[in-house]
């Protein structure tokens, strides 16, 4: 039995807390949390549900001390040298906040890992997912490929962080806040690994990236999880990274996030397929898959629990097995076996 510790208790922890749980090969041994309200609870408290015999904690030393084989790292934001801290007490570090195709700028992490004897690995859904394994995997069926397109089309009316959406994200600001949120370096940064890994992986010759950022306003109130967003304000984003050869684009990753598809200049919306992650592969023969059940079926259902988050967080779950098994480093998707997830309980060995 592996033992994790879960780093942070958003809504990517949560769900990362409940995989732990009921992955056969994982137990929850200990739990940091950034908020004081949340320090001494049972994580059981943090989750709703009956209490897991695991105390939450805001001490870094006391997390540092314990005896774990990985930590599921899942803030807002990363910072690296918690995560150096971390490596080098001997821990496996999976996370969806960074770290997806490592570069040279990385070479104090790598460093860490060596010092530790444990691996890095970044993972997740977009990016770290939709945006880089399974683009790769699907490509296996063509040949001769020349272009990989990965998008998202997301209502993020269903995205219950309000102070994500507006201090991070931009959404409720003027466009000129917008711009200058950290949101397009904060996304930059992940999704251009994504792109890169793509172009490595797939031969592409080096390539240059493009980055476009375009913004709708509400033309009427229009209801969100963090209050009305008033005519004028940033109400849709749309977000590309190209990776082009010469002057063509190899390499597409967008996301589109609209509140809603009504009352929008310009007037963006879904189109007839609706809310979706899309993948296209041109080559011989050319692939177009529509990947569904990762959005919430209505608003309230996604407030309640949104399946991208828990996506997500399944993603870095069942990655920890592979990860603990890996030589030390930090390791891409490439670098390690198919990642799969685990049987039901009650329809695996001991429950079947």
């Amino acid at each position: 039995m592996l033992r994790v510790v879960q780093w942070a208790t958003g809504g990517v922890g949560k769900a990362a807390i409940q995989a732990v749980r009921s992955h056969p090969e994982l137990e929850l041994v200990g739990c940091y949390v950034h908020s004081e309200a949340k320090r001494g609870k049972d994580v059981g408290d943090l989750l709703g549900s009956e209490k897991l015999g695991v105390i939450a904690t805001d001490d870094v030393e006391e997390i540092l001390a314990l005896s774990a084989d990985a930590v599921v790292y899942a803030p807002l934001i990363p910072n690296s040298g918690e995560v150096e801290r971390i490596l080098r007490s001997g821990k496996n570090v999976v996370t969806p906040v960074g770290w997806f195709y490592p570069g040279e700028r990385d070479a104090a992490l790598a460093r860490a890992c060596l010092d530790g004897g444990v691996t890095l690995h970044g993972i997740g859904i977009n990016p770290g997912g939709t945006t880089d394994v399974h683009p790769l995997v699907l490509s296996a069926m063509t040949s001769a490929v020349t272009f990989v397109r990965t998008e998202e089309f997301s209502d993020m009316r269903t995205y219950d962080a309000p102070d994500v959406l507006r201090w991070v994200m931009g959404f409720g600001g003027t466009p000129e806040q917008a711009r200058e949120s950290p949101m397009l370096g904060l996304l930059t940064g992940g999704f251009t690994q994504s792109a890169r890994m793509c172009v490595d992986t797939l031969g592409f010759a080096e390539a240059t990236m493009r980055t476009t950022h375009e913004i709708a306003v509400a033309t009427a109130p229009i209801e969100s999880p963090m209050g009305i967003i008033e005519p004028g304000q940033v109400a849709g984003q749309r977000f590309q990274w190209d990776a082009v050869v010469g002057d063509r684009p190899v390499v597409r990753i967008a996301v589109n996030w609209l509140m809603g598809e009504e009352h929008l200049a310009p007037a963006w919306e879904f189109g007839p397929e609706g809310e979706r992650y899309e993948i296209e592969i041109k080559g011989d023969p050319d692939t177009f898959v529509v990947i569904r059940g990762w959005q919430p079926a209505s608003i309230a259902e996604g407030l309640k629990r949104n399946p991208g988050i828990v996506a997500t967080a399944n993603h870095c779950v069942n990655s920890v097995p592979y990860v603990c098994a890996a030589a030390p480093g930090i390791k891409s998707a490439v670098d390690l076996p198919v990642v799969a997830g685990r049987a039901h309980p009650d329809l695996g060995p001991a429950g079947g």
